[in-house]
C-alpha cells in the first residue's frame, strides 16, 4: 500500500475494485464506510453485487476479466476532457505519450461492449475520481488472478499517475494483503526475483553482498515461481518439495493434476498445524506452533511492523517456523544467522539481520517495536519515524512510469459444451482453504458446506432449485454443490468459494498464470451446471 488503513476514514473518494472487502477485509471495510457515511464518494468495480456494492454511489459491474477495457475506459476520458494533472505528468512521470496513444481509442462506448458498464458511469466514475484530491484506489486478488492481472495493475497505477494521487494523503494505489504476513514474508524475500528489501536476485552487488553476509553463495538464476513450481510438478520435473503453511491440493488450480503428479516426488515434506489434504500426502510432517504460540514480527498491509508475542507454549512437538527452518539449515551445514548456532537464535537476531541487509528496514528492531508500537517501512534510521504515506514529494523510483497497455481476453470463455463463466473467491466466515475455521463449531453452523451461486434466469434454463444440489463441471473436473439463486451474480455467470476440501473450486479452475508473476486465473473459466437428484424421500 502507498497509503495507511488510518487514512481512508479521511478520504473524500474511495475506488475499490476486485475486492469484496466487506467479507475479505473487514476490519478495512469498516473504515471505508465510516469514508462513506462521512460523505465521501464510494466506487465500486465487482461483477458481483456485493454488500460494498450495494452501498456504492457508482457500481461499475464488469463481466469478469475485462477490468483492462473498464480502467482504458476511464483513462480515456480523463484525458479527453483534459482532467488529468499536466504539472505532476510532466515534471514526475515518464512514458506519457505511449499511454495517451494506447487509450485514444478506448471510448467508454467501445468499453461497454466488451466490459458491460454503461458507459454514462464510466464516464462518471472517471470524471469522479480525476476531479477528487484525496481519492484511493483500493484492490486485492480480483485484480491479480487473471492472466492479465500485470496489466491490471499497470492500467491501475496509470490513472494514479495520470491524476496526480501519488504522495497524497488518503489517495495512492493500495493492494489488500490477502493474509495476516503476506506483506512481511515478501519483504523477507519470498519470491523467485528477489532477496530480503526487494533487492533483486539478477544484481551481481546484492547477491555478493548476500552471500558475504551468509556464508554459502546465493545462485545467479533466479527460482520459479508458483505456477510455474506446480506445472514442473505436474510434468515430473520436481524432484522434492517442502511445503510451509499451504495446502496445494487445496488451493492450487486444476489439483487433479497435482494429486495425480504428487506421487512421482521422491520426497515431500509438509510444514503445518494440521494434518492437511496436502500434509496427508508427505514422506515428513513437522508439526508448526500457531501465532499465538511463537514470537516474532508481522508486517500488514499498510507495512507497518508489529510485534507478535507467544501466549501459550506450542502443544507437543510443533515449534516456530523460524526454529524449524534454522534447524534444517543447521543440518545442511549454515548458521541460521551469521555467527550462531540454532540452538542460540531468537526472533530478534532473525529481524537484525534482516534489517542490516536491507535499507528499507534499517531503523527497526524489536526493541523499538516494543517502545513504540508498530513503525512503517521505509524505516531507514533508528530516529526515523516511518513513513505512513509512500512517495511524498515525488516517486521513488525518480519518475513514476506509464506503463501502456492493449487488452487482451481471459485464456478460457464460455462456449457451447461450457456455457458459464465460473469465478471464486472467499465468504466472510472462512478463510482460504479452511483448515483453521472449518474446526470451529460456531464458524461452521454458518456455513458448513460447498455452494454455487447462480442467477435466476439460468437456474431457470436449467431446471436448478434453490438450495437443490447440482454439479458444476469444467474441462478439468467436477465437485458437486448447493444451489443459491441469487442476484448477486449476473446472467451467464456463476461463483463459487474457495473453502471446501470436499468439494474444491480448484479441481475447476485452470492453471494459467499471469505472464509476469505467475498467479493463477482462479477468477475465470468456461463451466457448466446440471441438476442433481434430489435425495429419496425416507
Amino acid at each position: 500500500m502507498t497509503n495507511s488503513i488510518g487514512e481512508i476514514r479521511d478520504a473524500d473518494l474511495v475506488f475499490v475494485i476486485g475486492s469484496n472487502t466487506t467479507e475479505a477485509h473487514p476490519i478495512i471495510a469498516m473504515e471505508m464506510k465510516r469514508a462513506a457515511l462521512r460523505g465521501a464518494k464510494l466506487i465500486v468495480a465487482d461483477p458481483r453485487a456485493t454488500w460494498l456494492a450495494g452501498f456504492a454511489d457508482i457500481h461499475l459491474r464488469l463481466w469478469p476479466g475485462t477490468d483492462v477495457a473498464l480502467l482504458s475506459a476511464m483513462a480515456h476520458v480523463i484525458l479527453d476532457e483534459g482532467l488529468h494533472d499536466r504539472a505532476f505528468v510532466e515534471q514526475q512521470t515518464e512514458g506519457f505519450e505511449q499511454v495517451r496513444d494506447a487509450v485514444a481509442e478506448w471510448t467508454p462506448e467501445r468499453a461497454e461492449a466488451i466490459c458491460g458498464v454503461p458507459a454514462a458511469d464510466i464516464r462518471a466514475a472517471a470524471r469522479a475520481y480525476a476531479t477528487t484530491r484525496r481519492a484511493g484506489i483500493y484492490y486485492t486478488l480480483g485484480i491479480t488472478e487473471h492472466t492479465h492481472g500485470t496489466d491490471n495493475v499497470y492500467c491501475l497505477s496509470n490513472l494514479v499517475l495520470l491524476t496526480g494521487h501519488l504522495g497524497v494523503r488518503s489517495a495512492g494505489l493500495n493492494p489488500l494483503r490477502g493474509q495476516n504476513n503476506v506483506q512481511g514474508a515478501n519483504d523477507a524475500g519470498a519470491s523467485p526475483i528477489f532477496l530480503p528489501g526487494y533487492q533483486r536476485v539478477a544484481d551481481p552487488s546484492v547477491r555478493a553482498k548476500f552471500s558475504a553476509a551468509w556464508g554459502a553463495e546465493v545462485p545467479e538464476t533466479p527460482g520459479k515461481n508458483l505456477n510455474e513450481m506446480m506445472h514442473d510438478l505436474r510434468h515430473g520435473a520436481i524432484r522434492g518439495m517442502f511445503v510451509m503453511g499451504e495446502d496445494i491440493l487445496v488451493s492450487e488450480p486444476d489439483v487433479a493434476g497435482l494429486d495425480a503428479a504428487l506421487p512421482g516426488l521422491e520426497a515431500l515434506v509438509v510444514v503445518d498445524l494440521f494434518l492437511t489434504e496436502t500434509a496427508k500426502r508427505a514422506d515428513v510432517v513437522l508439526p508448526a506452533a500457531a501465532f499465538a504460540e511463537k514470537d516474532g514480527t508481522f508486517t500488514n498491509s499498510e507495512r507497518r511492523v508489529q510485534r507478535v508475542r507467544a501466549a501459550v507454549p506450542p502443544p507437543g512437538d510443533a515449534r516456530p517456523d523460524w526454529q524449524i527452518v534454522s534447524a534444517l539449515l543447521q543440518r545442511a551445514g549454515v548458521d541460521p544467522v551469521a555467527g550462531k548456532a540454532a540452538d542460540a537464535v531468537v526472533p530478534s537476531d532473525i529481524y537484525a539481520e534482516l534489517a542490516g541487509l536491507c535499507d528499507k528496514f534499517a531503523g527497526i528492531d524489536h526493541a523499538r517495536i516494543e517502545a513504540e508500537g508498530g513503525l512503517q517501512w521505509p524505516c531507514p534510521l533508528p530516529n526515523h519515524p516511518g513513513t505512513p504515506t509512500l512517495h511524498e514529494g515525488g516517486p521513488m523510483r525518480g519518475k513514476g512510469l506509464l506503463v501502456p497497455v492493449q487488452y487482451r481476453g481471459s485464456i478460457e470463455t464460455p462456449d457451447a459444451d461450457y456455457p458459464l463463466l465460473m469465478s471464486t473467491g472467499r465468504t466472510l466466515y472462512h478463510y482460504n482453504v479452511a483448515t483453521q475455521t472449518r474446526r470451529e463449531p460456531g464458524i461452521v453452523a454458518r456455513q458448513s458446506a460447498c455452494f454455487v451461486e447462480v442467477h435466476a434466469e439460468d437456474a431457470d434454463a436449467l431446471g436448478l432449485r434453490d438450495g437443490g444440489r447440482c454439479e458444476v463441471a469444467t474441462r478439468r473436473g467436477s465437485i458437486e454443490a448447493a444451489v443459491r439463486v441469487t442476484p448477486r451474480v449476473q446472467k451467464g455467470m456463476i461463483w463459487l468459494p474457495m473453502h471446501f476440501a470436499e468439494a474444491r473450486a480448484n479441481l475447476l479452475t485452470i492453471d494459467a498464470g499471469d505472464i509476469v508473476t505467475g498467479t493463477a486465473e482462479y477468477k475465470v473459466c468456461a463451466a457448466r451446471v446440471r441438476p442433481l437428484p434430489e435425495p429419496a424421500a425416507g
